[in-house]
């Protein structure tokens, strides 16, 4: 899977289960990750912990070996993950005492979320973060140093 083709799977993928209002935080199959992963929760594996960028003994040897899921490495799904989980407001990894939001299926935590998960996705792409518009407000000498086409 090339680079643009799993970015914009990826980002199709989240953006179906957020307007579906089937994106859910706290579950493996319908996170971020888990979407990204075709609504299924083997990644869950790679960690001892939700949350967590540690790979474990099975995220490890799936790592060394150059396995990819999705076009993604085990350690990139992991930080994928943190990103949406740290966007939507979690204190990481999850546990059941650690802070949580109350409502974790409220689209302006999960919107949070995704904010950040795009910006790790791009991150991982080595290009600029698609939903950074501050660009658009950069000026010189008051006058725009780019054009709103870039948008558009």
């Amino acid at each position: 899977m090339s680079i643009k083709n799993r970015l914009e799977s990826s980002i199709t993928k989240l953006y179906k289960a957020f307007h579906d209002g089937t994106l859910h935080p706290e579950c493996a199959c319908h996170c971020a990750v888990g979407n990204i992963c075709d609504n299924k929760d083997f990644w869950k594996h790679l960690s001892d912990d939700h949350g967590s960028v540690k790979l474990n003994y099975v995220g490890l040897v799936n790592e060394k070996l150059g396995k990819r899921f999705n076009g993604y490495l085990p350690s990139e799904l992991l930080r994928i993950e943190h990103a949406f989980l740290q966007g939507c407001g979690y204190q990481l990894p999850l546990r059941h005492h650690h802070f949580k939001p109350k409502d974790p299926k409220s689209q302006v935590i999960q919107f949070e979320g995704l904010c950040a998960t795009i910006t790790i996705l791009c991150k991982l792409e080595g290009i600029d973060d698609i939903s950074d518009y501050s660009k658009l407000f950069e000026t010189d000498n008051h006058q725009p140093v780019h054009s709103i086409d870039l948008v558009f």
